[in-house]
């Protein structure tokens, strides 16, 4: 695991196992009794979407995707590239996107034509982090773990050049962390 001296604690592994339970919950009542599909789009929401799973007492499928807009940086391209597509139909599901954060909102903007396209019931969100002071795209999401602030962060899933999603908790890089890669 990293030198805890790299980073700050953000959002404890208590507070997010408190957090998914109740988005468990929530989810659980609203989709009692109708057909439930989990999109998780990977890599970072892998950690978030077994817990939130585990707290979903209704039954419901799983599928993935994978989408690319970062690379090597702690900024966003802009290009959104789909990197893996769903294998199970949407066409008439009641799908809901599992997302590790949302910030500028052009990767999720693009995901929901896409999908949209595929004329799946109804299309919802659940994310377990949202800057919405970043949002440059007008997303609405359905279910939100915590609201942030605009601060990368790591840890729960949530990577830096794919290292540190191993994290119990969420966390932000102090200052010197990234070195002189990044500005």
């Amino acid at each position: 695991m990293a030198n805890s001296d790299e980073f700050e604690k953000f959002i404890s592994a208590e507070e997010l196992e408190q957090r998914i339970a109740e988005l468990g919950a929530q989810i659980s009542a609203d989709y009692a009794g109708k057909d439930l599909l989990l999109i998780a789009v990977l890599k970072g929401s892998v950690i978030f979407l077994a817990d939130l799973m585990r707290n979903i007492t209704v039954p419901h499928s799983v599928d993935f995707m994978a989408t690319s807009s970062y690379g090597s940086s702690t900024e966003t391209s802009g290009i959104v590239r789909i990197v893996k597509d769903l294998t199970m139909s949407i066409t008439g599901r009641n799908v809901l996107i599992v997302e590790d954060i949302i910030d500028t909102g052009h990767t999720l903007h693009y995901l929901l034509r896409f999908l949209k396209a595929r004329e799946p019931r109804e299309i919802r969100i659940v994310t377990l982090l949202d800057k919405r002071e970043r949002r440059e795209v007008d997303i609405e999401v359905d279910y939100v773990g915590f609201v942030i602030p605009n601060a990368f962060v790591i840890g729960y899933g949530l990577d830096f050049d794919e290292m540190y999603r191993n994290l119990p908790y969420i966390a932000i890089p102090k200052e010197g962390f990234f070195g002189s890669e990044v500005e």
